[in-house]
């Protein structure tokens, strides 16, 4: 039998006491943050809000039976898992969040409230009547898992970090007794359920906290090893993908909420244990470095994280249980990844953290919707990571040009100089939409194309502004759907709804893309195929095979702009300014072209068919699609532009460009400019495009067929670029069934010069023919060819 101290993971214990209290130290100096200046900016009035928050709780704090907070709770009558259990839970996992604003407060200087004797006998009290009353070694788990397994412990180990001195050896047996009760070492056994990605990270941490805290050995062991499985990459599911996409919950695209809860504590950890006798060594772990800049850095945008990967978080505006009216919104989701990014710097190659200051440096410079470093979103400690990289000598980079597509996860995110745009899709594979606890109610939509886009230096608060609760929950922009009412958390929680489509998906050079969706509604009989030709100054978007039979009417959005609370922007169609007051509609059938001011312009190849505009007034809560956030009426004004299809319609079509930032002359000009776009199919069996002066096709054949000078054996999607006497031709199989596809060109070929791993070569000479192996993951496969 081996020693116990050459054991995996043990210390000698000569040295065990040091090493815990090293860790303790780490931890405390991670959550609190080190060598900042209290009394400067920011930190000065980051640290004096504290206080204020800190006793206003203290203030609040009226102890009874079954509470601390009058407002929260926590004493269930009919323990179980309903919702009524679920509210209780949750009040006890707030209680615990406010007794750690209140240590906090005790820990950090210049708050106050520093080291006060009577907030520490108050914190020492209440931590007392939490756990003899509801989180102890004996207690029976009611509500959500996640407040007894994460939420609570993780609050709780931390406050025992802060106030260790204070608490005892007793405390400190009782508080771990209790999380070793609710969080057994079975919550990592397997890799499966509750204890994947974020989750299964956020469990590592109970772990290595509970070790720390309690001196254990073992404990620390575990969060280590336990981490392991969250490294390697997925083909489904949770967790990375090899392409940088991001699944939690099985089916639902989340790197900007998710994402940023495994990037955070992954680097919490990583930062903690490295040095120490635990330190995560698995080599696994570079999968985590690559991730910020291929899975998290192409959804940051001038500071903001795109709503596009965000899941049921978009809903949350100021939540009713969150004392200090803290929001979350787009931009305050960017500084929390950013925050992440700046700490598992401190883990990485010296290229990688060099490289990540740059991008942090320049989205800091870039946000002036939110800056960050008056971010409250943001705690000192990570304020004070961003404050170092933003005083640093690093140069900031500029926001990148370029495609990324991520067929993980049914997204395409499209960059040029200017602006940049986000386009969510839905799957067998990838739900419409997830709601959950009461959260994002109406997102029914959100899935079915929907086109998000920001200009560089206007229009990034267009989601930012209450565009949630505010926007025509039917009207998303870039979408078609039926206007068949849907209830609240129609198609079930979760993320349970999936249309059963598999052509969903696309193709890039990295720089253009073709990308296409075989739609189908919600819970309605909508059918559609939508596709996207993403461009340099536009997006080309085709609809086709639009029919519906709910009796209800069918529409394709345009667009659908936040105006904010008084917007009149100036609404041109075909050089006629139309008029600003809200409530004005007009039908514009045979219009060529719109401009938004401000904002973009809008070009109709051919003239519009059943083209609407209306300009709108639209009240909500936040409370009206999260039923935790507060019911104050919100109002903001919207341009909304549509093809009204009718009802029940049959083969209905759509044709537009979407120009973003483009003024009114420049709108004008491409409109007038008839052989700029040439569509070369836009029916049920195929759309495709071709623009003569990018030397651009792009195709999506719904299945075997010809478009243009395309034809494929499969259904696929096809990009060619023209340049001189070369051109690249990209093809993927979006219904990722590994169909072989035979693709043939007819345009005279002499060579082809280059070709990805998984394309033959048929034949060169008065055609190109091209056999492709696509594989399950819908990846581009590239050939460079020489023409004649």
């Amino acid at each position: 039998m081996l020693a116990p101290a050459t054991l995996p993971g043990a210390v000698p214990p000569a040295h065990a006491a040091d090493a815990y209290g090293s860790l303790r130290r780490t931890w405390r100096e991670l959550i609190l943050g080190t060598g900042f200046p209290p009394a400067a900016a920011p930190f000065a009035s980051k640290l004096s809000e504290l206080g204020d928050t800190a006793r206003g709780l203290r203030a609040s704090m009226v102890p009874a039976a079954g509470s601390l907070w009058p407002d929260l709770p926590y004493a269930d009558p009919d323990p179980d898992t309903d919702a009524e259990s679920y509210a209780f839970s949750g009040n006890l996992a707030v209680s615990y969040r406010r007794l750690r604003t209140l240590a906090e407060a005790y820990a950090q200087p210049g708050t106050g409230l520093t080291g006060d004797a009577d907030l520490r006998a108050d914190l020492l009290a209440g931590l007392d009547q939490l756990h003899d009353e509801a989180y102890h070694a004996g207690q029976a788990r009611y509500g959500d898992w996640y407040d007894w397994q994460v939420g609570i412990p993780q609050t709780l180990l931390d406050i025992d970090v802060l106030l260790y001195d204070a608490l005892g050896p007793a405390r400190i047996s009782r508080h771990c007794a209790a999380v070793d009760r609710f969080v057994p070492d079975s919550a990592v056994a397997r890799y499966s359920g509750t204890s994947t990605a974020a989750n299964r990270v956020d469990l590592c941490r109970v772990f290595a906290l509970r070790g720390v805290v309690g001196g254990s050995a073992a404990k620390l062991s575990l969060a280590r090893d336990a981490l392991s499985p969250v490294f390697p990459y997925v083909t489904a599911g949770d967790g990375l993908h090899a392409d940088g996409s991001f699944v939690q919950h099985t089916c639902v695209p989340y790197a900007g909420a998710y994402g940023a809860v495994m990037l955070g504590g992954l680097s919490l950890l990583l930062a903690l244990l490295r040095g120490s006798a635990w330190e995560v060594t698995d080599s696994g772990r570079q999968a985590v470095f690559d991730s910020v800049e291929k899975a998290y850095a192409p959804f940051l945008f001038n500071g903001l994280a795109m709503d596009t990967v965000s899941g049921r978080a978009v809903s949350r505006g100021v939540r009713t249980s969150d004392t200090r009216g803290v929001r979350q919104d787009d931009h305050l989701r960017g500084h929390a990844v950013m925050a992440c990014v700046a700490l598992l710097a401190r883990s990485a190659s010296g290229a990688e953290r060099a490289r990540w200051e740059g991008l942090l440096k320049g989205w800091i410079a870039r946000d002036r919707v939110s800056p960050v470093l008056d971010s409250p979103a943001l705690g000192v400690a990570a304020l004070a990571r961003l404050k170092s990289v933003a005083d640093g000598t690093a140069a900031a980079s500029p926001e990148p040009s370029g495609h990324r597509l991520f067929p993980g996860m049914d997204r395409a995110v499209h960059r040029r100089p200017g602006w940049a745009a986000g386009l969510s899709m839905a799957s067998h594979r990838i739900t419409y939409y997830e709601n959950g606890n009461g959260e994002n109610l109406r997102g029914w939509h959100s899935g079915s194309g929907m086109l998000y886009w920001w200009g560089d230096t206007f229009a990034n608060d267009q989601y930012t502004d209450d565009f949630w609760p505010t926007v025509d929950p039917y009207r998303l922009p870039g979408t078609t759907a039926s206007r068949k009412p849907l209830a609240d958390g129609e198609g079930g929680a979760w993320g349970a709804a999936r249309p059963d489509v598999r052509w969903v998906g696309g193709t890039t050079d990295g720089t253009y893309a073709a990308v296409g969706q075989h739609l189908k509604g919600l819970s309605s009989t909508l059918l559609a195929r939508k596709s996207w030709f993403f461009l340099d100054d536009c997006v080309v978007c085709l609809g086709s095979g639009i029919r519906g039979r709910d009796g209800t009417g069918v529409e394709s959005v345009v667009d659908n702009r936040n105006l904010g609370a008084d917007g009149v922007h100036a609404f041109t169609v075909d050089g006629a300014v139309q008029p600003a007051e809200p409530g004005w509609t007009a039908s514009l059938t045979g219009a060529r072209w719109a401009h938004l001011a401000g904002h973009a312009g809008y070009v109709f190849p051919g003239g519009a068919a059943s083209l609407k505009a209306l300009r709108e007034t639209r009240t909500g809560r936040w409370s009206d699609i999260n039923r935790g956030s507060v019911t104050d009426p919100i109002t903001r004004r919207y341009l909304t532009l549509w093809f009204d299809h009718g009802t029940d319609p049959t083969g209905a079509a759509y044709a537009y460009l979407l120009m973003p930032g483009a003024g009114r002359d420049r709108t004008a000009a491409r409109a007038a400019d008839t052989g700029w776009l040439t569509v070369l199919a836009n029916t049920a069996e195929g759309q495709g495009v071709r623009v003569p002066s990018l030397g651009f096709t792009g195709i999506s054949l719904w299945s075997a067929g010809t478009v243009g000078e395309v034809t494929t054996t499969a259904p696929a999607s096809v990009l060619i670029r023209e340049s001189g006497a070369t051109a690249t031709v990209c093809v993927s199989g979006p219904t990722r069934d590994g169909a072989t596809i035979d693709l043939t060109w007819n345009r005279p070929v002499s060579s082809v010069t280059s070709s990805d791993p998984g394309v033959r070569v048929r034949g060169t000479g008065s055609a190109l023919r091209l056999r492709i192996a696509p594989g399950a993951l819908g990846a581009t496969h590239r050939s460079v060819v020489a023409l004649t």
